[in-house]
């Protein structure tokens, strides 16, 4: 079954909504293809109006930006530590926007997304305090 991002046949309080038209193609989704830890392989896709989109794979290397030195370096991935999207991601090693990342440089937050942008972006988290 296909994915479809048009208007839902159901209201709010759960009434039947009579439709004006059938399905299109413009409204057709794309399968869920998640970013990874791994070698590092990129995908495009086109997009409408003939446009192409980069999606991440799978990845290791991310663009880490460091606030208090107002630099950016790439960094390795170790591991992801927390993902806000889904507990579950974490088992996983699954990247999102929002992801914390556990990197060779220290903790980093994904600033980017990464199905989308075809780029791994992040800003290194400050350690938090540790209680004495």
């Amino acid at each position: 079954m296909g994915i479809w991002q048009g208007r839902s046949r159901r209201k709010r309080t759960g009434g039947r909504l009579r439709p004006i038209r059938k399905k299109r193609r413009f409204e057709i989704g794309r399968e869920l293809q998640n970013a990874t830890l791994g070698a590092g392989t990129v995908k495009r896709y086109r997009v409408r109006g003939g446009n192409v989109k980069l999606r991440i794979l799978t990845t290791h290397t991310i663009n880490v930006y460091d606030p208090a030195t107002k630099k950016t370096q790439p960094a390795n991935v170790i591991t992801v530590r927390e993902n806000p999207a889904n507990p579950n991601f974490v088992q996983r090693n699954i990247i999102t926007k929002g992801a914390i990342l556990e990197t060779d440089v220290g903790l980093v937050r994904v600033r980017s997304r990464p199905g989308q942008d075809g780029v791994l972006n992040g800003v290194r988290v400050p350690a938090a305090p540790t209680a004495a």
